[in-house]
């Protein structure tokens, strides 16, 4: 009877534990403390709507209603890192919180969910940028931002890195005034949907260290320039600056042979493959070992969705963001890549 009141009552939110598996039940004061611990990922169980009203800074969202929560949970999560788990009320993350502990988690769960968090004045964002999180070799955490199209926001070790951003694209905004600054910006090539001078003033500071190629320095009249080739390493972070280039016929206007770059970061052991604007041009196949890969997808200033195949089977990444799709139609890609064992998410990087 005594183990069936609890975990009623830790079904409830009141409880700290429930049959052999314990977490641990945060007020609010000591839940914001705890989210500020390196070792910590925050996690939204709410549903995407929900989280997309407003939510905690830096949450993932995995709504724990799915039936997949469990499957997504053990995928994304890393059980060297303490999750920090709540939802509208507690209810819900309490019934999260159990679920995750019983998978040898450690969780703690905050008391009264995100209503107690509000009535206590904290803060919320609704910023509802789909947020991808790894784990490095040495049990670090790497948060990839889906921003816009070609606008990647990483975030490593409490460091803050900016790939090509860009404030304004048609009607679509991003306010990088409400994100922290960046410690590293990371700009391809000079073309709008990649350079823009307002955005990367934004987010610099004094210490702000830009990585660019020739044109974009040339432009804003300082950077650290990159070639084709270029190898660096900034702050333990080793950058390759790769080709990206058209070469259909009719298309090498748009992106000629060695002006432009990708990027290959290596951050703590993993590997990050920032493709730029390119086609699948043989040169992807000297690149190996890649982690994470961004490859772009809308003909004709990219690659077409066949194009974009033949470039992953050739990079061969472990996990494959396609992005800068535009209105191409990129759904297929995850079953025609199946079977070549490679993880391909879809975000929106329209």
């Amino acid at each position: 009877m005594k183990k069936i009141i609890t975990c009623v009552l830790a079904a409830l939110g009141l409880s700290t534990a429930c049959g052999n598996e314990n977490y641990e039940t945060l007020g609010v004061a000591e839940f914001a403390k705890c989210i500020q611990q390196q070792d910590i990922t925050l996690l939204d169980v709410r549903t995407a709507e929900e989280f997309a009203e407003g939510h905690l800074e830096g949450a993932v969202n995995i709504d724990v209603k799915q039936d997949d929560f469990i499957s997504r949970a053990e995928k994304e999560l890393s059980k060297d890192k303490t999750i920090a788990v709540y939802c509208k009320r507690g209810r819900r993350s309490a019934n999260a919180a159990s679920q995750l502990a019983d998978k040898g988690f450690k969780v703690k769960n905050l008391k009264g969910g995100i209503e107690a968090w509000k009535s206590d004045k904290m803060p919320v964002t609704t910023d509802n940028y789909e947020v991808d999180v790894f784990t490095t070799k040495s049990g670090k955490t790497l948060k990839f931002h889906a921003l816009m199209h070609a606008c990647i926001r990483i975030q490593f070790d409490g460091k803050e890195i900016q790939v090509d951003p860009v404030g304004k694209m048609g009607d679509r905004t991003i306010d990088y005034a409400v994100m922290p600054k960046a410690d590293y910006i990371f700009v391809t090539h000079e073309h709008g949907d990649h350079f823009d001078k307002a955005a990367i003033k934004t987010l610099t500071k004094q210490e702000t260290q830009l990585v660019t190629n020739q044109r974009c320095a040339d432009q804003l009249g300082y950077g650290q320039v990159m070639k084709n080739g270029d190898n660096t390493s900034i702050d333990g972070i080793t950058i390759e600056a790769v080709p990206a280039y058209n070469y259909t016929e009719g298309h090498t206007q748009f992106h000629p042979k060695g002006r432009d770059n990708g990027f290959i970061l290596t951050i703590d052991g993993t590997r990050i493959y920032i493709a730029g604007d390119t086609e699948d041009i043989p040169e992807m196949a000297g690149i190996s070992d890649i982690d994470i890969a961004f490859l772009p997808c809308n003909q004709p200033y990219t690659m077409t969705t066949d194009q974009l195949v033949k470039a992953a089977r050739m990079v061969k990444p472990k996990v494959l963001f396609p992005y800068h799709y535009g209105r191409t139609d990129v759904t297929n890609l995850p079953a025609q890549l199946k079977a070549d064992s490679i993880d391909v998410r879809i975000r929106h990087y329209e």
